[in-house]
């Protein structure tokens, strides 16, 4: 991966020239990146970027020419120049793996490191793990609407720049996507590529035969014809399944046909029935054209006789959700070895964070099932021999007790010290991974419209650690 250091917010720079003109580098901080609320009709996001993460901390350092230019900003003196061109990050990071399926605030990533390094990161890995996990979780509910049928993704070329098309469909295929058009994702990450034709390719020959032929005679092994050029079931079938006798004279048997345009649900099933009639039930129905989550639930329940889903537009850019809102808040300082919690108070509740250094707890029923998260201290245990009560964070009168559980921690480490210790999988490892937590989950918690709130509250200790804080700050405002 390219080096993404200069991919950061100015401010990042000038506090670390600020911290080092007050002598503060060596200040240890923690800081946890985490979102604050779901997309609307969803209990979840599903996690992606770690990848990424893990490239950009692996290539982080200044070279002459990003210092030439930061000296150009007159903005620095050389003696904090000269350090950068050592720069390296030194810290441990914490992460959830992709696939992960994850909710609001619980610490995606989680960093411990001198305040100059974990402040230049913080813009690059919001990126990095905002766009990514958008998608990703996009790609979920597409997926999840899909059901058993595949779902391809087409995204690459309305895709909002290279980066986004590339690494986004990447995420797609994290979220539960089988293939992309995108080759340099392929390329990069050993994903499935595909793809067939345009309309243009009809309209370059004399007639739509003429088309279909030359593209059967190019591709005997893999036949897939776009029909509805012209006229879907007038000319585009009819003329597909010529072709197909032929190709099948000559010992292949077609892929299929796709549709890209007017009424899905009707013109697949009339496709169908005429395939069918014809001779080849085997053939498969690929269907295009602006579709989305809800698009494609409508289809399935009208009985559409689809086999594979194209989505690009509505999938790539997240259309109807187009950020993540992920940030990046400071929750411990390390002062003379011993760790001080943090936190930032808020008119706003969403907006007050999470004090300490924490991580996640994931509890499993004896059903196998998730059945709730629990938001920790570094030092906590969980005692599975013991009832558990949850509350609701605010509304405490709100509770569960949990019995006969187990336990998973999801944070897991990738750098310690600054040196990677994470072992990156391939992204067929990943896609396993990712359909294990969605088959963890209760479908109530998946469903597509006004899924059921998953819980996730926070240990007694960390309740007790914010509420202390909260009194303190507000004494120092008051005083103040």
């Amino acid at each position: 991966m390219r080096n993404l250091t200069m991919m950061t917010d100015l401010y990042e720079l000038t506090m670390m020239y600020g911290y080092f003109k007050h002598n503060m580098t060596d200040n240890v901080c923690v800081f946890d990146l985490f979102y604050r609320t779901n997309r609307k009709n969803s209990a979840f996001a599903v996690m992606a970027g770690t990848e990424s993460v893990v490239d950009y901390i692996n290539n982080l350092r200044f070279n002459e020419e990003d210092i030439d230019y930061l000296r150009s900003l007159k903005l620095f003196d050389e003696d904090f120049l000269s350090m950068l061109r050592d720069f390296r990050f030194t810290g441990d990071i914490w992460g959830m793996e992709e696939g992960t399926l994850i909710f609001p605030r619980e610490p995606l990533l989680r960093i411990k490191a001198p305040i100059m390094e974990a402040q230049l990161i913080e813009t690059a890995l919001l990126n990095l793990v905002n766009h990514q996990t958008l998608i990703a979780t996009k790609a979920n509910r597409v997926c999840y609407a899909a059901g058993d049928k595949s779902v391809l993704e087409f995204g690459l070329r309305r895709a909002q720049g290279p980066d986004a098309g590339i690494l986004g469909a990447r995420a797609a295929v994290v979220g539960g996507c089988n293939s992309t058009s995108c080759v340099a994702t392929g390329q990069m990450f050993d994903i499935p590529v595909s793809g067939t034709h345009a309309h243009s390719w009809v309209m370059s020959f004399p007639t739509e035969l003429d088309a279909f032929r030359a593209y059967a005679e190019t591709f005997p092994h893999a036949c897939l014809l776009l029909v509805d050029t012209y006229d879907s079931l007038k000319s585009g079938i009819p003329n597909a399944i010529k072709v197909f006798d032929e190709l099948r004279q000559k010992g292949y048997e077609p892929v299929g046909i796709r549709l890209d345009s007017g009424d899905l649900a009707y013109i697949s099933k009339r496709a169908r029935a005429m395939l069918d009639e014809a001779g080849y039930p085997k053939a498969k129905i690929c269907v295009s054209g602006d579709l989305d989550e809800n698009v494609i639930y409508d289809l399935n329940v009208q009985g559409a006789c689809i086999d594979l889903y194209g989505v690009g537009t509505k999938l790539i850019t997240s259309a109807d959700h187009p950020a993540l809102g992920g940030v990046y808040k400071m929750s411990a300082e390390i002062v003379n070895g011993e760790l001080i919690p943090k936190m930032k108070l808020s008119d706003n509740p969403e907006k007050t964070t999470l004090p300490g250094y924490k991580k996640v707890f994931r509890l499993y029923g004896k059903h196998g099932k998730a059945i709730a998260d629990l938001i920790a201290l570094e030092h906590e245990t969980i005692d599975t021999e013991k009832p558990l009560k949850l509350f609701h964070p605010e509304q405490t009168y709100k509770s569960i007790t949990v019995r006969d559980f187990t336990v998973r921690e999801l944070l897991v480490p990738l750098f310690i010290d600054g040196k990677q210790v994470y072992e990156l999988p391939d992204i067929k490892a990943i896609k396993k991974y990712a359909k294990e937590e969605m088959d963890s989950f209760w479908e109530e918690s998946k469903r597509l419209m006004n899924p059921h709130v998953y819980k996730v509250d926070i240990s007694d200790e960390l309740y007790d650690l914010r509420k202390r804080l909260i009194w303190e700050l507000a004494q120092k405002d008051s005083i103040g």
